[in-house]
C-alpha cells in the first residue's frame, strides 16, 4: 500500500569512504555523516554500494584460475568479519541510525548469508525512519572478478517500496543496471526514486545514469565512494610495497597513501536526465536537492516507459519473484 505522495522531499548522496575492513569504525562514520545530512534537512540518506565496510578494490583475494595463494582465504576472512548479518546487533546501529535522525536510510552493505554460511553478497539496504527494515536488495550479476568475492541475487528483491513519504523508491546496484531487463522490471513498478549505489567513476557511467533517469522518467541518485590508499589497512595487499599492481593514473607508479583509487562522480538527477546536483570528483561531499512529485508526471507526458510508450501486444518480460534457495523445508 501506497501513501499519497508527499509533494517534495530533500535527499542526500554521501560521497565518503568507509574504514575498509573496519566494521566497527565505518558504523560510526555512517552514523556521523547521517547525522550530518540530517541536519542539513535530508529526509532520504543515501550511501555508495559496499559501504560497510569494503570494496575490495584491485583486489580478488590471490585466486587464480588452478590456484589460490594462502594469503588471499586469510584476508577473505577478515573480509567476512567486517561485513554484516541482517539481524545482528551491527545491523541495529543502521536502525538506531535512521530511527535517531529520522531519516529513510539506504546504505551499500557487504552480507552474510543468513545461513552463516561464507556466502557473501553485495547488498542494499532501505530502512525507515521507525528503523525497521523496509527492502533488500542484493546484487543480481557480481561483475568481473567480484564473482570471486560475492553470490548472485534473487528476483525476490525487485521490488519498490513506500519509505513513509510516499515515493516509489527502488534501485539497482552499479553494472546491474546495464541488465535492460532489470531495469524494465522496476519501470514497470513504478519506481520514482532509482537508486544506484556504485563503485564506477568513468566519464561514461555519467551518461548511463542520465540515460537512466531519462528513459525510466525518474529521480535518480547515483552515490559512488571518493576513497584514497589511506582508507585501507597498512599491509592491504594490492598497495603494500613490493606489490605487482600500480596506479594506472600515474604513469604505473607504486600506489602512494594520498593516492585516489576511486575518484566519485556521485550525482542527483531529475527525470530529464538533467542534473540536479551535478557529478563531484576527488572529494568527499554530502551532495543535496529537493525532489519536487510533480515534475515526474511532467515528464510522463510525453514519454512513459510502462505506459503512453508501452507495447505489451508485442513485448513481454517475465520475472521470477522466489527467493533463491536451493532446499525449501515443508513443514
Amino acid at each position: 500500500m501506497f501513501t499519497k505522495p508527499q509533494p517534495s522531499i530533500k535527499v542526500a548522496a554521501i560521497q565518503a569512504a568507509p574504514v575498509a575492513f573496519d566494521l566497527a569504525a565505518s558504523l560510526k562514520k555512517v552514523t556521523l555523516l547521517t547525522a550530518e545530512a540530517a541536519s542539513n534537512g535530508a529526509e532520504l540518506v543515501v550511501f555508495p554500494e559496499a559501504f560497510l565496510s569494503a570494496y575490495p578494490w584491485r583486489y580478488a583475494f590471490d585466486a587464480t584460475v588452478g590456484s589460490r595463494e594462502p594469503r588471499g582465504p586469510k584476508w577473505f576472512a577478515k573480509y567476512y568479519e567486517s561485513s554484516i548479518r541482517i539481524p545482528s546487533s551491527e545491523f541495529d546501529v543502521l536502525r538506531d541510525c535512521a530511527r535517531e535522525n529520522g531519516v529513510v536510510l539506504s546504505v551499500g552493505i557487504v552480507e552474510q548469508a543468513e545461513n552463516g554460511g561464507g556466502t557473501l553478497f553485495c547488498t542494499t539496504v532501505l530502512i525507515g525512519k521507525d528503523g525497521e527494515l523496509l527492502h533488500k536488495h542484493r546484487k543480481l550479476v557480481p561483475t568481473g572478478a567480484e564473482r570471486v568475492v560475492w553470490g548472485r541475487g534473487a528476483g525476490d528483491s525487485l521490488k519498490v517500496v513506500d519509505p513513509g513519504f510516499g515515493w516509489r523508491t527502488g534501485g539497482l546496484i552499479c553494472w546491474e543496471n546495464y541488465m535492460p531487463a532489470a531495469r524494465l522490471a522496476l519501470y514497470q513498478l513504478g519506481i520514482e526514486i532509482y537508486i544506484i549505489p556504485n563503485a564506477d567513476d568513468g566519464p561514461t557511467w555519467t551518461a548511463t545514469v542520465q540515460h537512466i533517469a531519462k528513459e525510466g522518467r525518474c529521480f535518480v541518485i547515483s552515490v559512488n565512494q571518493f576513497c584514497k590508499v589511506s582508507d585501507f589497512p597498512a599491509d592491504y595487499p594490492p598497495f603494500i610495497e613490493g606489490s605487482s599492481d600500480r596506479n594506472p593514473e600515474n604513469e604505473g607508479s607504486v600506489w602512494q597513501k594520498d593516492d585516489a583509487v576511486n575518484s566519485g562522480g556521485s550525482c542527483i538527477l531529475g527525470p530529464l536526465g538533467t542534473f540536479l546536483a551535478e557529478p563531484v570528483r576527488d572529494k568527499e561531499v554530502i551532495l543535496y536537492a529537493t525532489l519536487q512529485h510533480s515534475e515526474l508526471i511532467e515528464a510522463r507526458m510525453d514519454f512513459d516507459p510502462v505506459g503512453t510508450y508501452s507495447r505489451p501486444d508485442i513485448f513481454s518480460l517475465s520475472v521470477n519473484k522466489k527467493p533463491g534457495d536451493n532446499v525449501v523445508f515443508n513443514d
